[in-house]
């Protein structure tokens, strides 16, 4: 993959945490990308029942967790868009407005075996590169009975590499294994209702902004049991 590559990574971020900024780095410095775009969801489709912080809120907490990693930034494009937040529109909206950037979508293992459910989602590789990371244990031979499962519809070929599959139009599909590391957002709001430390679960900058906004979590997640 070109350097000038740049990663999109799209979530709710309900909050973000310390897993997924690893992440991130991981497969930027595994792919060479020359930046990572976080990208949090508006109205994500496929988490409608979530309590959800609103969007300024998990916006700034994004911002607050990458101000310090050199080539990350926060694109708060799904904002200002109507209806739910599909990736199909975010990546679509980008190649038509950035047509001189090539663009590599960064996504969860554990979001794998979602994509045929989302809209055009064995598609994606149209109008990006796709990276997949490794995520709650799984690994290189689950990446590989998906992509053999659904080569045809994704029109994705294999290479010598099993970790590497090129797609339409010059573009690849890589698995890129990372640290484990056992931090999910459900886990970060649990303890938060618990009245438990989130220390090192998030950043610090993150912690403080939670707790400063405690009041507003509660209206949200649900009453804070006393620390």
């Amino acid at each position: 993959m070109p350097q000038s590559l740049i990663g999109i990574f799209g979530g709710t971020f309900n909050p973000v945490h310390v897993g997924h900024v690893r992440a991130a780095i991981e497969v930027a410095e595994a792919l060479g990308l020359g930046g990572v775009e976080f990208v949090p969801a508006a109205r994500p489709p496929h988490k409608c029942g979530e309590p959800m912080l609103d969007f300024p809120f998990r916006e700034r907490l994004c911002r607050l967790a990458v101000e310090d990693v050199p080539g990350f930034s926060v694109n708060a494009m799904e904002a200002g868009r109507p209806g739910p937040s599909f990736t199909w529109d975010t990546l679509e909206t980008l190649g038509r407005e950035r047509p001189e950037t090539a663009f590599c979508f960064i996504l969860g293992q554990a979001d794998l075996p979602q994509l045929p459910t989302w809209k055009n989602g064995l598609a994606l590789g149209r109008l990006a590169h796709l990276a997949v990371h490794s995520r709650e244990g799984q690994g290189l031979e689950a990446f590989a009975a998906f992509m053999s499962a659904h080569a045809r519809e994704m029109e994705a070929v294999p290479t010598a590499d099993p970790a590497r599959w090129n797609l339409p139009q010059g573009r690849v599909m890589t698995f890129v294994p990372i640290t484990r590391l056992d931090v999910s957002a459900s886990d970060v709001r649990e303890r938060w209702r618990r009245g438990r430390r989130i220390h090192g679960l998030v950043a610090e900058a993150v912690r403080h902004e939670l707790e400063n906004h405690a009041e507003a979590l509660e209206a949200v997640w649900g009453r804070r049991a006393p620390a």
